[in-house]
């Protein structure tokens, strides 16, 4: 068990470099309020629904009446003259990756919280869930490139690192490479893990590598969305700019056939999203910056959860 964290002495030893204040007041409301919902709300639901890599060897031990047969060590038995059977234990450890989107998109909200936000206290208590169940995280940021890798460990100050770095790494690139985040992710990792990708998921040309790494890993599509991106208000003559490549278009959003031409694009995407997350057999959930994204994880966690026990 992690001992208690004396914050002043963290940030002595994890950041040499100034980091603002409100930074580091963030990462501890943060790590504070996420830590009492997976203590409260989300207690049990993250061990029954990831489970272990199944069963590892542990030692090689005598026969004894009973034991199965299959388990029977042949080679030593042979070497040694009588019979020697392998003992498997589970493994229950797992390796749980972040791959977070910091592309311009994602810092966007009309209302509550930016989806960066939301992304980063996703990730935060997810992490907990992971620590305090004895597994490794590790991260992932990127834009249009691999912004940052932080691999995968145990224990709370890591998660403490992770949270801090994902606040405060300041992107070098704007858009939007799903694709490159994927096959770094398949470069840094020897093993099957349980990846969350975090991301508004405005990016193309990524299906190839989604499906490659969904055979390799469990993996988890958490997308952001606000609700303006689904239903353009009437504003009048708007001005709107496009974040990740600086395009700028004029708008008439008090025209009727304008505003519906624009929830029917919307819509669109969004289906076409959904078909390619389940043709890929990836799980996957929407949070919006307009509601509390709490009940839609127990939501995710509760499907999981019958489909381990079928």
């Amino acid at each position: 068990m992690d001992r208690p964290i004396d914050w002043n002495l963290f940030w002595m030893e994890k950041a040499p470099f100034m980091i603002p204040a409100g930074i580091l007041k963030k990462v501890r409301r943060i790590h504070i309020s996420t830590s009492r919902l997976v203590t409260g709300v989300l207690a049990g639901h993250y061990q029954s629904v990831f489970k272990g890599k199944g069963m590892g060897f542990e030692e090689v031990r005598e026969y004894y009446p009973g034991d199965d047969i299959r388990s029977i060590d042949w080679n030593v038995t042979a070497r040694m003259g009588h019979p020697y059977v392998k003992k498997f234990t589970e493994e229950r450890e797992l390796t749980i990756m972040f791959l977070l989107d910091l592309s311009s998109s994602c810092y966007f909200a009309t209302v509550r919280q930016l989806k960066r936000d939301l992304a980063v206290e996703l990730c935060a208590l997810l992490s907990i869930s992971a620590i305090k169940n004895n597994d490794r995280v590790g991260l992932i940021s990127f834009t249009d490139r691999v912004e940052k890798y932080i691999p995968p460990r145990k224990g709370a100050r890591h998660v403490l690192r992770i949270i801090r770095d994902a606040l405060y790494v300041r992107p070098e690139g704007k858009g939007t490479d799903i694709s490159l985040a994927l096959e770094y992710l398949n470069k840094v990792t020897t093993r099957r893990t349980v990846t969350f990708i975090l991301s508004d998921f405005y990016a193309t040309n990524f299906e190839k590598a989604l499906l490659v790494t969904s055979k390799r890993h469990d993996l988890i599509a958490i997308a952001f969305l606000d609700p303006v991106e689904l239903d353009m208000p009437d504003l009048g003559m708007v001005h709107l700019e496009d974040r990740e490549t600086g395009n700028c278009f004029l708008i008439d959003t008090s025209d009727l056939r304008c505003r519906n031409q624009y929830g029917q694009n919307a819509q669109k995407r969004f289906v076409e999203r959904q078909r390619l997350f389940n043709s890929a057999h990836i799980d996957h959930l929407d949070i919006r910056t307009d509601v509390g994204y709490l009940p839609t994880l127990i939501q995710f966690f509760k499907r999981r959860e019958r489909r381990y026990a079928r």
